[in-house]
């Protein structure tokens, strides 16, 4: 009988190579980077889709060059302080790598990186752990725009569902999610089932950095751990 592959054993210093590498190549790719672009800007990403934010670096290819992963291999990247910065003043950088943070380099102009960040963005249906933007409440009759085969699914999803001559009747108003609260798998669901889109992809710049500036963008940024240097 043919070993599972599920049983056979790991090399842990192969692993633990395999990570090291991996960390060389971004800090090797980073510090090149700054050298053939001419600015720096650590962004956020608001509800990631990642189909849509390869379109974002396909688009940007010619002129611009992401780099997400972690932050402290960036900030080591980077330089998280004068002494051991890789260039005049961008150790400023790496105090934002915080958190859900990538950077972006480039070498257009920033009034075209605004713009663009501003006017990127894909909707998209929330996920669970989401937080629902609006109230959605389904009226008590007949839900014609789903097939009866569904109404078992739609019972699971703890809709208050019968079938009436293979019609799927809503018994009772039923509140899918409130506005504010996060999305449970069911409300997810049912909301993907109904067409309603409450996630947007977005992009957002939070600092960026160039030889003669250093500009924070944005508001309710928290900078209390950050120094005026």
């Amino acid at each position: 009988m043919p070993k599972s592959k599920r049983n056979r054993p790991v090399t842990l210093s192969k692993t633990k190579k395999k990570g090291r590498e991996h960390k060389e190549a971004i800090v090797n790719g980073i510090k090149q980077a700054l050298e053939d672009y001419s600015s720096v800007y650590v962004f956020t990403l608001e509800n990631m889709r990642n189909l849509k934010f390869k379109e974002l670096r396909e688009q940007l290819k010619s002129s611009s060059r992401f780099f997400l992963g972690s932050n402290k291999v960036m900030q080591v990247s980077l330089g998280r302080s004068v002494a051991d910065e890789n260039k005049p003043g961008i150790h400023k950088l790496s105090k934002f790598l915080r958190g859900g943070t990538g950077l972006l380099f480039t070498n257009l102009e920033k009034e075209e990186v605004q713009r663009l960040f501003e006017e990127f963005e894909e909707h998209d249906f929330a996920r669970t752990g989401s937080i629902a933007t609006e109230k959605v409440e389904l009226k008590e009759g007949t839900l014609e725009q789903f097939s009866h085969e569904m109404e078992p699914f739609l019972r699971k999803q703890g809709l208050p569902v019968r079938l009436n001559k293979g019609i799927i009747e809503l018994v009772s108003d039923f509140v899918v999610c409130e506005e504010g609260q996060a999305l449970s798998p069911e409300s997810a669901r049912t909301l993907r089932l109904l067409g309603i889109k409450m996630a947007t992809f977005r992009v957002h710049l939070v600092c960026g950095w160039s030889p003669d500036n250093f500009e924070v963008y944005g508001e309710g940024l928290d900078l209390s751990d950050v120094e005026s240097s």
